[in-house]
């Protein structure tokens, strides 16, 4: 199985990157590729609803999401991978998602697995519900199979993060798929 992995922290040694390589690591000893790509040190400009597109390409935007867009639709599978900010996903993975618009109808028909990773500095139980709920609309939305969250509370640095068991679930969700 091909798996992109939309890695949507700005700290590229981070908590977040953390859970990426331990995911990746579980991965491909399963036997899968991976692909990591940094959404956040890209050329990726917000989506400006011109619709354009018409919901099918091509965007109007000559930036780097032409190239996630390839890979997308060549993987068997998605992950986001994003810090918490404010309860949701970061900026820039955002930014990436809105403009799955331009591609619409391609990425619903290729009914792609998808996996969260992510962590926060809170450890309150309801520090994900937002970005839960979020992903899970897009699991329904784009009609992707789910295959798992790994949500990293009380991850505030790679130290912290380090110490829990959540890069081990990263890494037992690849290796499970």
């Amino acid at each position: 199985m091909k798996i992109t992995i939309l890695m949507g922290s700005p700290s590229r040694n981070g908590s977040t990157a953390i859970l990426c390589g331990e995911f990746v690591r579980g991965a491909e000893e399963a036997g899968h590729t991976c692909e990591i790509i940094d959404v956040c040190h890209g050329n990726i400009h917000p989506c400006t609803g011109c619709v354009a597109c018409g919901y099918e390409g091509p965007c109007v935007q000559k930036d780097d999401m032409e190239v996630i867009r390839k890979k997308l639709l060549q993987s068997d599978m998605v992950v986001f991978a994003t810090p918490l900010y404010y309860y949701g996903m970061s900026a820039q993975l955002k930014t990436v998602v809105d403009r799955f618009c331009a591609f619409n109808s391609s990425l619903h028909s290729r009914h792609l697995r998808s996996a969260l990773l992510t962590v926060a500095w809170n450890a309150d139980d309801w520090t994900f519900d937002a970005l839960s709920a979020l992903y899970k609309t897009l699991v329904r939305y784009i009609h992707l199979s789910d295959q798992g969250m790994v949500l990293g509370y009380g991850c505030g640095t790679p130290s912290m993060t380090k110490r829990s068991r959540y890069p081990q679930d990263a890494y037992n969700l690849g290796r499970s798929l």
